[in-house]
């Protein structure tokens, strides 16, 4: 598993970044996003559901008060965000551990607030940072070879 270190000098930087990974992923897949807000979390996530092959990437936002949003491409796709969790028991309760099979890839946006709860499942950490007004760093830990 490698990591790989990515400087996005634009959002379409960043939403071209998620399509390759998306065209990459088999399913089976965790990833777990982190990063402060206005980082490029969700634009990464909506590069990601595109190159996945969801036909209607519009529907693809943040879902801060849905908690999960799914969007079909070649595979299932759950994008959950964990900003408003109060508690590890509540991620666990929106059924987590159900979402995680084969045939599916799960997106964890705020995963750094859930933590605890994904230290014995194999993730993909993906952390985003600000590195000037437009630009983003980002950090990718845990990436297969076919990533």
């Amino acid at each position: 598993m490698a990591t790989i270190e990515v400087l996005s000098h634009s959002v379409e930087e960043t939403l071209s970044l998620g399509e390759q990974i998306g065209r990459r992923l088999k399913g089976g897949e965790v990833l777990a996003i982190s990063g402060p807000l206005g980082s490029g979390k969700t634009h990464l996530i909506k590069g990601i559901v595109r190159g996945s092959g969801c036909e209607d990437q519009d529907q693809v936002s943040s879902p801060t008060f849905v908690l999960v949003n799914e969007y079909e491409g070649r595979f299932q796709i759950y994008h959950i965000d964990a900003y408003r969790l109060n508690s590890i028991r509540e991620f666990e309760m929106l059924g987590f551990e159900e979402l995680l099979h084969p045939d599916a890839v799960v997106l964890i946006e705020w995963a750094d607030k859930v933590a605890a709860s994904l230290s014995g499942v194999d993730c993909i950490s993906v952390h985003l940072d600000h590195a000037g007004p437009t630009t983003r760093t980002i950090q990718i830990d845990g990436c297969p070879d076919y990533l």
